[in-house]
């Protein structure tokens, strides 16, 4: 169940479109994920400078400012290799995602948006752990 999975993960969105930021948080919220919002990278890495509690990264890739969505991605992966990050855009990237993050194309359902977070802040358990 995404509900108690998703339990104590914070999820920095970085989105610029607001209606979709609103959208994306209230989904993650109603998931039972904890969100944080910024409207573009430079308010993301203020952000994650001044916390360390952030468990996973959604940004979309076509922002304003100095940064895009795959820069931020790439700059917290080499900063903060413990974020998860999932990007997100309507348009095809041309350049990867960084290593084991996770690419969902516009326009995503809430419920694919939400499966994606609980699935890269839970990796599954291998078959070697007991289950209970």
């Amino acid at each position: 169940m995404v509900m108690s999975q998703s339990q104590n993960v914070l999820v920095l969105i970085v989105e610029d479109e607001v209606l979709v930021r609103l959208v994306a948080c209230d989904g993650l919220e109603a998931a039972g994920f904890t969100v944080v919002e910024a409207n573009d990278a430079q308010e993301a890495l203020d952000i994650l400078a001044s916390r360390s509690d952030i468990g996973v990264l959604f940004t979309d890739v076509n922002m304003p400012g100095a940064l895009d969505g795959l820069d931020l991605a790439e700059l917290v992966h080499l900063r903060w290799p413990h974020i998860k990050l999932v990007v997100t855009s309507g348009k095809m990237l041309e350049r990867t995602v960084p290593e084991e993050g996770r690419f969902i194309a516009k326009p995503y359902s809430l419920k694919k948006m939400t499966d994606v977070v609980a699935e890269i802040s839970h990796p599954p358990r291998s078959t070697s752990e007991p289950v209970c």
